[in-house]
């Protein structure tokens, strides 16, 4: 990545390694894995595992974290048997194997969960920056608000974002930003350990009520919030051209996978274990009013804010060149922004949209995309276990898509 006439970033541009080589080291590899993937959607992991209980959430994500490594690798394979050169992103494997519809539909999906997560970042900042300024005199003026405007607190904030955003995502080349996203992992990373380390201290000092198992009738919904924490199949192809050795590639990305599962259940068991019923949708605003969560949940705010703008860049990328024969115009990225932004405004909980958008987009994208490619493309030479395999992922994909789907709707329109 760099600037000058290089190529615009793509929704398959990995934000850490360059391209050209050098090529990236087995270690290289893990932080780039661990960046495509980490991001906000742990903060509402605690509040999934309430809604399935502890042990039937961390049975969720164990398995998610092993399917979606599997779905990765299916992308490696039919990118290697195809062995054309110019397969560069998820898009251009969907033309390779099944033409521009493949590559249509590819697109459409990628647009749906970039801005997806968006608008979860807008819900994050919106709910965090309501909670976090609260106070006595603020309730006062966010009542007046509401009653000279109509509009709650949460709301204020996320339009209020709404003209920074439309300036952030005015720059035309955004390389410069990636290292923000490192940044981004850092505060999330820190993040995590305050709140480990207030759960632990709060788990010693008091024993909430946990359940282990929450029922079958919700265990779709926590399906939908695992699969959108481990959402990243579309950077799988860059980094694996990256590796320098490509032999080790399955490897490294299931060491990675394995760390990040661990790692986002030991978070959401000690988050649930804590709080128990009272545990939040963010599992910051159970933190109370401290200066370290303040300061907190402020870092996450920021870094969200920031990394807005790196995840519509591939909306923008695929927008532009369906549209605007790939030339740069401003008033569709602000259409599109404000799209994001009054999406936003209507959900009413963070979990509850990290669920839909897992259930129904990430599914496909995760799930379905793969297995279906795969079956194309190996149909020839398929012994039946691995014919068995992917069909039962792909059935798998369509009815947690459906299901879940529905399940979240349901949630969300409830409140």
């Amino acid at each position: 990545m760099g600037f000058g006439n290089q190529a615009k970033p793509r929704e398959d541009t990995p934000l850490l390694g360059e391209a050209p080589p050098p090529l990236s080291s087995k270690f290289k590899t893990f932080a780039n894995v661990f960046i495509a993937i980490v991001g906000a959607g742990v903060l509402g992991l605690p509040y999934a595992f309430k809604r399935t209980g502890w042990f039937m959430g961390l049975l969720t994500l164990f398995s998610v974290a092993a399917l979606i490594n599997h779905c990765m690798m299916l992308l490696v394979y039919i990118r290697r048997k195809l062995g054309v050169s110019n397969i560069a992103s998820f898009g251009d494997l969907g033309f390779a194997v099944c033409g521009n519809v493949g590559r249509f539909v590819v697109e459409v999906l990628i647009i749906l969960s970039q801005a997806g997560f968006c608008v979860g970042y807008l819900i994050f900042i919106g709910t965090t920056l309501a909670n976090l300024f609260n106070s006595t005199n603020t309730t006062t003026l966010s009542l007046s608000l509401r009653h000279l405007m109509g509009v709650s607190p949460k709301s204020l904030y996320i339009w209020g974002c709404f003209p920074f955003q439309i300036g952030l995502n005015s720059i035309k080349t955004l390389t410069h930003l990636a290292p923000l996203s490192i940044f981004a992992d850092v505060v999330d990373l820190g993040a995590m350990a305050v709140v480990i380390v207030e759960d632990v201290k709060i788990t010693m000092q008091q024993r909430p009520q946990v359940v282990a198992f929450g029922g079958m009738s919700v265990s779709f919904y926590g399906m939908g919030v695992a699969v959108y924490a481990f959402e990243g199949v579309g950077m799988v192809l860059p980094l694996e051209s990256e590796m320098k050795e490509k032999d080790k590639f399955g490897k490294v990305l299931a060491l990675s996978m394995l760390f990040i599962a661990v790692m986002y259940g030991s978070f959401g068991v000690l988050g649930y274990m804590a709080f128990g019923d009272e545990t939040m949708d963010i599992i910051t605003a159970n933190l109370g009013a401290g200066l370290v969560s303040s300061l907190v949940q402020l870092g996450l705010c920021i870094n969200l804010f920031f990394t807005f703008p790196l995840m519509m860049n591939p909306v923008f990328e695929i927008v532009e060149r369906r549209f605007w024969s790939g030339m740069y115009c401003v008033w569709l990225r602000w259409l599109l922004v404000l799209v994001v932004t009054l999406v936003a405004l209507l959900v009413p909980n963070f979990a509850d949209f990290l669920s839909l958008v897992g259930s129904s987009v990430c599914c496909a994208l995760g799930f379905v995309l793969p297995t279906l490619f795969h079956l194309i493309v190996f149909k020839d030479e398929m012994e039946w276990k691995q014919r068995a395999l992917d069909w039962g992922i792909l059935l798998l994909g369509i009815v947690l898509g459906v299901s879940g789907t529905w399940s979240s709707l349901n949630e969300i329109f409830q409140k």
